[in-house]
């Protein structure tokens, strides 16, 4: 990985599970330190126990002052030069059925979990003389699914917000950008399978094939393959590279 700053401190948010695991374990590999934040302490405990991070805190993202606070905390121990905001639900639903509250959910952590997190990082994150913020967005950041608009319109929102904010901060050494996976191979699309063969009848392979026909590639794209990408844009060779969505989808964008 070209440049790669080894001392660096990287904060992954919903980092105890799924593809947020995954990139706090590609950036601990890489040699950064890093600290996972999530809502839940048995998870984040697990990651570290596992190697895929050092520290972690509970908080959650919808909450400014809890994730100001774990934020805070974090940079107290190390300043901060790598944020991912990864932390983020799904929710699945036609549009006639989906209500007022269901477009709060989805707002509230898909985009406003992530300006939390940034609020609370950049700051001290300008006085560094390295930095990079990647939201994790999701291919429906870039095109529409039936069924998940107000997710689909949340995803929209982050990728908005990471075009502007680059262009802000484009005269500091600061780069921001998302990365959009496909559907991945997590336990957040394992229960839109569920979902799938509960509501249709069919088997988990019939399922599974349902969601991984979007991809070109006939496949689920697996959560290392995510973190990769993520990897690079940490990257000092990728300082040239900032206000970008990436597809890490087979070719489906």
């Amino acid at each position: 990985m070209s440049g790669l700053p080894r001392s660096a401190h990287a904060l992954v948010t919903g980092g105890g599970r799924g593809i947020g695991r995954e990139i706090a374990s590609a950036l601990t590999r890489a040699g950064m330190t890093v600290t996972v934040v999530g809502r839940q302490r048995a998870g984040l405990d697990d990651a570290i126990a596992a190697g895929a991070a050092h520290f972690a805190a509970v908080a959650d993202v919808v909450d400014q002052a809890s994730i100001g606070a774990a934020i805070a905390e974090a940079a107290a121990r190390q300043p901060i030069d790598i944020l991912v905001a990864n932390a983020g639900i799904a929710e699945s639903l036609p549009f006639v059925k989906s209500d007022a509250a269901l477009f709060r959910r989805m707002m509230d952590v898909n985009f406003m979990g992530v300006v939390h997190s940034i609020q609370a990082a950049l700051p001290s994150m300008k006085e560094r003389p390295y930095g990079r913020i990647v939201a994790v967005a999701s291919t429906a950041g870039l095109k529409g699914y039936a069924y998940v608009s107000a997710y689909s319109a949340a995803k929209h929102a982050v990728i908005g917000l990471v075009r502007s904010l680059a262009l802000e901060l484009a005269q500091t050494r600061i780069t921001v950008n998302a990365v959009c996976p496909g559907f991945t191979d997590t336990d957040l699309v394992a229960g839109s399978i569920d979902t799938i063969m509960k509501k249709t009848g069919r088997s988990r392979e019939q399922a599974v094939a349902e969601l991984a026909k979007h991809n070109p590639q006939g496949r689920l794209v697996t959560p290392a393959e995510v973190a990769d990408a993520v990897l690079w844009l940490c990257g000092e060779g990728a300082g040239a590279v900032t206000g970008q969505a990436i597809a890490v989808a087979g070719g489906e964008i």
